[in-house]
């Protein structure tokens, strides 16, 4: 889905090209992984004419980072933020193609455990090892050297998988190493000025302990949040009381035997690794503005930041963990394809939006339809265009000749749980096509099968048609069989559009005649929900002259014969639908 940004050697003497040099086409796109990657530009450029930060000198990479959590595993937010910012970092490459840039996917595999997840196994020997590094816990799968290594495994294949260009790095490697020595000394030298910034947004009672740094005790391994009695600049380290033993303890701030509490931590990171660019979420906006108070402190320039709008539920409730009403990768993609996730990830990320199972069929048929538009389209289009961006301008061919929700309606109608039988009508409809030569149709018979399994077939309900409708229905049925030797001999989508007028013209009278703006009569919405909740048992559905086109003429004239047979079906209280 999506590819790695090749780095360009500097094509020019200087690696910065200047902002009225990069195309219009460019710098004007109207898609935000431009806005924001033409904001970072700016930044860089006024950095480089004012002759200091980070790239006051030429050849500085451009770095761009993304945080994972490792106590979890990988989950829908992990794969946005991932995949977002690897939009902006190819926006950025195409707009300054000599300068490098990296992705960082780091790991804060240094937070000590505080509870024991519910989905992980042998959580009796977890609960042992609460307070210390995730890695330097067991694995409670028994896979890796510690339960910190697991997830990060479990982070590699997740982004591998997805065909994300990243590094990853842990944080424990950086602490461990000595990467961040010099930056955990500058925290240490401006200890009084981060204090100032954080006691304020504490209560009493943690403020009277805080201290940015987080011992691991050499005695427990546990990451311990104790007040800091005393700091010693020369040796570069803290003393601190150990509250069990009594005793006062000196540690270095160095080699990873000290971490940093969170916000001072992301600060360091930003600061020692000279970060660029990064996303976070709305219930971070705080933080953001404190880390970048600390990264100012410590010498740095904090990164520029996008906020990004949390996920809802189908209620509009905030997405939460405990609750379970999210949705997992997993989930989605059991019923749809990955570009139709990263095109819900695409879609205004300083919005709100709800997050549930009936999203996945209206993004997967708005990414067919972004696919189809973009051969069409000139440049300004094409960048506008999110397939182009999930693909990274290397766009497949839309091989399928309906749509998702044609292909829903189809399984739903048939009953179908074999592909085999999905296939029988489309050789029909499209002669010629094939599993080889239409691999993402392939893919999305798959997907409509297990959507129409799992969500549609056991809330499919059925009604009788009324008196009114049965009028309507007997008439398109009478239309269908006069007009299918004509309607045989047109292409698809003439036969399509044939069979759409067919069906507006049955329903051409009362109940569903509704004036039209322009004086003349049209037909009312009600005609159309009467077609998906007498003959498909739903409430809606695409535009049924395409599935007619496709199921059959005949065979739709028959399915509307059955459903008019159909007795009405008593509710819940015994009443009976007309």
């Amino acid at each position: 889905m999506t590819s790695s940004t090749p780095t360009a050697a500097f094509p020019h003497a200087d690696d910065l090209v200047p902002l009225g040099h990069v195309p219009e086409a460019l710098r004007h796109a109207r898609a935000w992984p431009y806005e924001e990657a033409m904001r970072l530009l700016e930044r860089i450029h006024a950095e480089r004419a004012a002759g200091h930060g980070k790239h006051a000198a030429r050849g500085q990479e451009v770095l761009f980072e993304t945080g994972y959590g490792p106590s979890g595993l990988p989950h829908i937010g992990t794969f946005g933020e991932v995949a977002r910012t690897s939009w902006v970092r190819r926006a950025f490459a195409s707009l300054a193609p000599g300068m490098r840039t990296r992705l960082l996917a780091f790991s804060d595999d240094m937070d000590g455990l505080r509870k024991v997840p519910d989905n992980v196994p042998n959580k009796e020997m977890l609960a042992q090892h609460l307070g210390k590094p995730l890695t330097s816990i067991p694995d409670p799968f028994g896979t890796h050297e510690s339960f910190g290594h697991h997830n990060n495994a479990r982070l590699r294949a997740f982004l591998d998988g997805f065909g994300f260009a990243y590094e990853f790095a842990s944080s424990t490697d950086y602490y461990r190493s000595g990467r961040f020595d010099a930056a955990l000394c500058r925290v240490l030298e401006t200890y009084d000025e981060i204090l100032a910034v954080i006691l304020p947004t504490l209560g009493p009672e943690r403020r009277a302990t805080y201290s940015p740094f987080l011992p691991v005790c050499a005695r427990t391994g546990r990451v311990m949040q104790v007040p800091i009695l005393e700091r010693k600049h020369d040796a570069a380290s803290i003393v601190w009381k150990d509250e069990e033993t009594g005793q006062l303890v000196e540690t270095p701030v160095t080699g990873g035997r000290c971490k940093l509490q969170w916000k001072a931590d992301w600060a360091m990171r930003w600061f020692a690794l000279g970060v660029d660019y990064e996303m976070s979420g709305k219930d971070l906006i705080d933080s953001v503005k404190l880390s970048s108070r600390i990264c100012r402190i410590l010498g740095g320039v904090p990164p520029e930041n996008l906020t990004y709008e949390l996920f809802l539920d189908e209620k509009g409730e905030k997405i939460s963990k405990s609750k379970g009403n999210g949705l997992s990768v997993e989930e989605w993609l059991t019923y749809g394809p990955p570009e139709s996730l990263a095109l819900f990830m695409y879609h205004a990320p300083k919005r709100a939006k709800r997050l549930y199972f009936d999203v996945i069929p209206r993004m997967t048929d708005e990414y067919l339809s972004h696919l189809a538009k973009l051969p069409g389209q000139d440049e300004a289009g094409r960048l506008g265009n999110p397939a182009w961006h999930i693909h990274a301008g290397d766009v497949p061919r839309n091989d399928s000749p309906v749509t998702f929700g044609v292909l829903l309606n189809l399984a739903t109608v048939a009953n179908a749980e074999d592909k085999a039988i999905l296939w029988g009508y489309l050789n029909r409809y499209a002669p010629g096509t094939t599993p080889a030569g239409a691999p993402l149709l392939d893919r999305l018979m798959e997907y409509a099968i297990a959507y129409y399994r799992d969500f549609v077939k056991p809330q499919k309900r059925y009604r009788a048609a009324t008196p009114e409708e049965r009028v309507a229905f007997e008439d398109l049925i009478r239309r269908l069989r006069e007009n299918k030797a004509a309607l045989g001999a047109l292409g698809v989508d003439a036969r399509a559009a044939a069979v759409q007028d067919l069906i507006y013209d049955a329903g051409r009278r009362p109940p569903f005649m509704q004036k039209q703006k322009d004086g003349t009569n049209g037909v009312s919405i009600e005609w159309f929900n009467a077609i998906y909740q007498v003959l498909l048992g739903e409430e809606r559905g695409p535009r049924f002259g395409s599935f007619v086109a496709l199921y059959g003429v005949e065979e739709t004239a028959a399915l509307i014969e059955a459903a008019l047979k159909r007795p009405p079906a008593a509710d819940d209280q015994g009443r009976v639908s007309a």
